[in-house]
């Protein structure tokens, strides 16, 4: 689980294809030296790795055959970077929102208005994601936490503060550009219960409020 708070900006060292997938090496500079260890899990514009093999500021990790089909891994060169999160701690500060690491679809930006530093994005939205994309509610693009500003068919808005254009890879973006989108896990669960219907019987939030209201009695 992340949060969508990016730690540090990496660079790709080199990708290269294996029996079905492929691997990426990274080189990063991480905040306090905390570095991932061999077996940690690390958000790459997004997408939830395993870090192997770390060493002098460089890890590697193994692009699964589903990874590379569903990302846009595989296809980073040398020199790209990368925005990068290590998995939350238990106890640790949620900052951003619920981030799973599971790429939903591949999205890319239709228009960037920007004023005063700041910028406002609108990217393609896919059939099958349209549910789970409200505004005022959290979407993750290539791995960082943003407010859904505007949506409508086919499209959705976000607005980008300095900050976040800073320390991140997305104030390099322009127009055309392909990113990673995951919707929020919330949404997610609402959308499957709406189209498969709800339980027969109060809802969980039916029973929890007429709890609370004998409770006060």
């Amino acid at each position: 689980m992340f949060t969508g708070l990016i730690e540090t900006v990496g660079a790709v060292v080199q990708t290269s294809r294996t029996t079905g997938g492929a691997r990426i090496q990274i080189q990063a500079a991480w905040p306090d030296g905390g570095a991932p260890r061999e077996g940690d899990s690390v958000a790459v514009n997004g997408a939830c790795l395993t870090a192997v093999e770390p060493a002098h500021g460089t890890f590697s990790a193994d692009l699964s055959p589903e990874t590379v089909s569903r990302t846009l891994l595989a296809g980073l060169r040398p020199g790209d970077q990368v925005n990068l999160e290590r998995a939350l701690r238990v106890g640790g500060r949620l900052g951003g929102h619920f981030v799973q690491g599971h790429v939903d679809a591949v999205v890319r930006i239709i228009s960037i208005s920007r004023a005063g530093g700041f910028a406002r994005w609108r990217i393609t939205l896919p059939e099958a994601q349209s549910r789970e994309v409200a505004v005022k509610g959290s979407a993750a693009l290539d791995g960082v936490s943003l407010t859904v500003a505007a949506a409508g068919d086919g499209w959705f808005e976000v607005a980008l503060i300095p900050a976040t254009l800073d320390a991140t890879t997305l104030g390099a973006h322009r127009p055309g550009d392909a990113l990673h989108l995951e919707t929020d896990v919330l949404a997610k669960y609402v959308a499957r219960s709406i189209q498969h219907g709800m339980p027969e019987g109060p809802s969980i939030w039916e029973a929890f409020l007429d709890r609370s209201v004998h409770e006060a009695d």
